[in-house]
């Protein structure tokens, strides 16, 4: 029993660490994830060319 007293500290900040460390990665991941998209977007709607002016609506 005294093993478990002393060895309880350590497992119980490694478990907090490891869920700390886990959360940083995911929210990284997420985060790239959304900058890559939002990249795409821009991308996109920068190769599209410009509407005409015989596209345009209410146009003569």
């Amino acid at each position: 029993m005294e093993y478990l007293a002393v060895l309880l500290p350590s497992l119980a900040v490694g478990l907090i660490f490891y869920f700390v460390m886990k959360s940083i990665f995911n929210a990284d991941r997420a985060e790239r994830e959304a900058e890559s998209a939002e990249r795409n977007n821009r991308e996109n709607s920068l190769a599209k060319p410009p509407p005409s002016q015989d596209d345009a609506p209410g146009g003569q």
